[in-house]
């Protein structure tokens, strides 16, 4: 019986009319349209491209092995984080020697298109392959790996390109797609939430400010668009935190501010010109705000105030709090140095600040590293570079010595070619002797080109020549 009645109906099959799987869809339910996103995408997906980089110095076995050394160690170099911080999409081998990721076309006058530096940044070959097939040979803009940004620009016509959203309108729990090339599979879209922004501190780049999405991104998808639901650039997808080894629902991305200020800096000057202001920081926890007692106080805490520097010249004083930049409010640190750091040197910096409790704004500019370096150098032309500390202690065999001890120094400096390290307790410069770092600083001035230091280190003492 049940054989007859399958034979039956593969026999009114066969007789009706072909239908098509859309017709046989239904378009609505109860009336209701049913819910789609290709209308989001559609307009989207032309400005997303695929981006192949190589080193064209390399033979194929020179960059197959360069590949193999980056796979081993993909958790242990400065493009790539820790499994416990997260590991950055970085490639997708389809040749030996060749990364595949994504891009996102900002211009399509001029034709540059934003993607990620670590895509990049060891290659000098690019070539763009657009979502209608063309392909393109692109040129490199500029590149910044603190930032992880990188312009590419290519000469064709009809580009299409994403509006640019305000990431500063982004809200936990949005809608967010994320679009690029996963494993080398063209035009891929995934759908989340926003899960969490303004994530820092996770080791992944210099400046940290990511959009934590749930929207799938692998390997690929690196330089690729990360869009709310208006169709807008909301982020450049950049990382994913992968304990296994691929993605768990944890992925990262650049907003569409920090992104494109980078961006518009590369276009214009080729890099990224950062200023500093001369502060170290720390994110004032609620129990620090406590013991400054204003428990409901969010932002950075100044912990120590570079010599000669803007911040020092302003009158910026340790235990100040930091709570906005230029207007914007700051919760940590990290907010801080990303607001400074996408600043050119030479920018005004409005600091808003508590001392005391007091609220105080201070104004100052911005210098330029190389020429603040300079100009310190100048000013203490022997200690530069090395971090002191008074010091004052009984030592075994030797009492009490009072000087001051070298904390940090950096190799580059006239102290540590001169042969001092750290750890070592300086007694006297140019046979005066010193016992804080005013002293220190006082003898040391000179116009001679050398300096006679005296040094004591573990158990034993003895003199050194330091060389402007």
């Amino acid at each position: 019986m049940k054989l007859k009645l399958s034979v039956c109906l593969l026999a009114l099959a066969l007789s009706l009319p072909a239908l098509s799987l859309e017709a046989a869809l239904p378009k609505s339910v109860n009336n209701e349209d049913l819910p789609t996103l290709s209308n989001v995408v559609a307009p989207v997906m032309p400005a997303i491209v695929n981006i192949e980089a190589k080193n064209s110095d390399l033979s194929l076995a020179q960059a197959g092995e360069v590949n193999n050394n980056e796979s081993e160690n993909s958790h242990n170099n400065d493009e790539n984080s820790n499994d416990d911080q997260g590991s950055p999409p970085r490639r997708q081998q389809g040749e030996k020697g060749i990364s595949i990721g994504s891009g996102v076309v900002i211009d399509p006058l001029k034709g540059y298109i934003i993607t990620n530096c670590h895509l990049v940044n060891k290659s000098n070959t690019f070539t763009v392959t657009l979502s209608d097939g063309r392909r393109f040979k692109a040129r490199l803009v500029g590149k910044d790996a603190a930032s992880d940004v990188a312009v590419l620009q290519i000469k064709a016509s009809n580009l299409s390109t994403i509006p640019i959203a305000n990431s500063d309108q982004l809200h936990v729990g949005d809608f967010v797609l994320a679009i690029g090339n996963p494993y080398g599979l063209d035009q891929t879209v995934t759908s989340g939430i926003v899960s969490a922004l303004r994530r820092s501190d996770l080791g992944i780049e210099g400046y940290e400010d990511f959009i934590q999405t749930d929207a799938s991104i692998n390997p690929g998808n690196s330089g690729g668009a990360l869009i709310n639901l208006k169709g807008e650039l909301v982020g450049i997808n950049t990382a994913i935190l992968a304990p296994s080894g691929g993605n768990v629902g944890i992925g990262f991305a650049i907003p569409s501010n920090m992104a494109k200020t980078v961006a518009n800096q590369l276009i214009q000057y080729g890099k990224v010109d950062r200023g500093i202001v001369g502060i170290m920081m720390q994110t004032l926890t609620p129990e620090l705000a406590d013991a400054f007692h204003d428990p409901s106080v969010k932002g950075a805490i100044i912990t120590m105030v570079n010599p000669l520097s803007p911040a020092d010249k302003a009158g910026l004083k340790l235990g100040d709090v930091i709570t906005a930049v230029n207007g914007q409010s700051v919760g940590s640190a990290s907010q801080v140095k990303n607001s400074i750091g996408l600043l050119r040197s030479g920018s005004d910096v409005s600091l808003n600040l508590l001392r005391n409790g007091q609220p105080l704004v201070i104004k100052l500019v911005s210098a330029n590293p190389a020429n603040y370096q300079n100009q310190v150098a100048n000013q203490d032309p022997f200690f530069f570079g090395a971090v002191l500390q008074n010091y004052d202690t009984i030592v075994p065999s030797y009492g009490h010595v009072k000087g001051v001890q070298i904390i940090d120094l950096s190799e580059s400096t006239p102290t540590w070619q001169a042969g001092l390290r750290p750890g070592d307790i300086i007694l006297s410069v140019a046979n005066k002797p010193v016992t804080n770092t005013d002293e220190l600083a006082k003898n040391s001035i000179t116009t001679n080109k050398t300096l006679l230091v005296s040094i004591l280190r573990d158990s034993g003492a003895g003199f050194f020549l330091l060389k402007r």
